[in-house]
């Protein structure tokens, strides 16, 4: 087992460890010997948490409820959770804007300024590159959707706080790996042998397995120069959709076949999916804003910072990542044979 990244002796707070991102790091964090503590719902599903590991804090971020007892004595904050999926804008704003800083005015009123913070945000809150070249941390913020712009509203909560001299900002990009249920259409896709993609252009994505990404938030949280520092977590080389699910056709035995929609029929789809989820009150998969990013050619991101200020390089080659993926899906029953 590797030295512990950080002192063992404090609990480490884990908002979002029921989640695919979040359980994987609270995994992590018990292999190396640390005390983690998971703010939860009540409602929360605990089988991805190790059990008899990891204290339990019932509360929510968003409702500012549970906050001042989960934040009692702990020096490092992992924020992880967040809403990738909402009917309304407004749920993104309360699930990832107010989620953010009604945390960060618990932990000031309970006394924890000197607290180091990974704030996990995303590269949608930058927005796509609009020529191909990789964007760095320091491009001009130009979100897309409601959901990027609510991470960039988190992000900027955290840089107004007074705890922001000691917080680290990590965007990931589309992460992938077992347990995420995102990803998971493009693995069915390639099952069935058939990618559907809006327009006739080709999108270029950054990706990074959850193992990675798990791997670059450590980085971030024992940075003895992160303070303060936004990082871009990624595999260094961009993708297609039609490569990534070309590995998993490869794996599968599968021949892929991409029909091309074009945007408006996209663009109806995605009104239609929306509508029935205001009904049904449930986010949708589908929605216009979803089409607008899927006809943005280059969501991709250059790493560099990542690697020269932290030391972190991706590990998992597409192959192993999706490989890896693909077993557990298959375990688990999520895709058939």
């Amino acid at each position: 087992m590797t030295e512990p990244a950080f002192d063992t002796r404090a609990p480490v707070l884990v908002t979002g460890g029921t989640g695919f991102v979040g359980s994987h790091l609270v995994e992590r964090l018990v292999a190396e010997g640390c005390r983690v503590r998971c703010l939860v719902r009540r409602t929360s599903s605990l089988a991805w948490l190790p059990a008899g590991k990891v204290e339990l804090a019932y509360g929510e971020a968003a409702r500012d409820v549970g906050l001042l007892e989960a934040a009692q004595g702990v020096d490092l904050v992992f924020h992880v959770a967040g809403v990738t999926k909402a009917a309304r804008a407004s749920d993104y704003h309360l699930g990832n804007a107010q989620a953010t800083a009604n945390l960060l005015r618990a932990l000031q009123e309970s006394g924890r300024t000197g607290v180091r913070i990974v704030h996990v945000s995303s590269l949608a809150a930058c927005g796509p590159s609009p020529d191909g070249v990789p964007l760095n941390e320091d491009a001009p913020p130009r979100p897309l959707t409601p959901y990027g712009r609510s991470k960039l509203d988190a992000e900027r909560a955290l840089e107004r706080s007074p705890l922001s001299a000691n917080a680290v900002i990590v965007r990931p990009p589309v992460v992938y790996g077992p347990r995420d249920t995102d990803v998971l259409r493009i693995f069915q896709a390639a099952r069935r042998g058939l990618l559907v993609r809006v327009g006739r252009e080709p999108a270029l994505v950054s990706v990074v397995h959850v193992t990675d990404l798990v791997e670059g938030l450590l980085a971030a949280a024992r940075g003895p120069h992160a303070e303060a520092r936004k990082y871009f977590i990624a595999n260094s080389e961009p993708v297609t959709w039609e490569e990534f699910a070309g590995v998993i056709g490869n794996l599968l035995g599968r021949r892929l076949k991409t029909v091309c929609v074009p945007p408006w029929v996209a663009w109806t789809v995605g009104l239609l999916a929306e509508a029935g989820s205001r009904f049904s009150s449930q986010p949708s998969i589908i929605s216009r804003h979803k089409v607008r990013e899927a006809r943005c050619r280059y969501w991709v991101c250059d790493t560099s910072r990542a690697l020269l200020e932290l030391g972190f390089t991706a590990r998992k080659t597409l192959s192993q990542g999706v490989a890896e993926a693909l077993r557990w899906y298959r375990m688990e029953g999520w895709l058939r044979p």
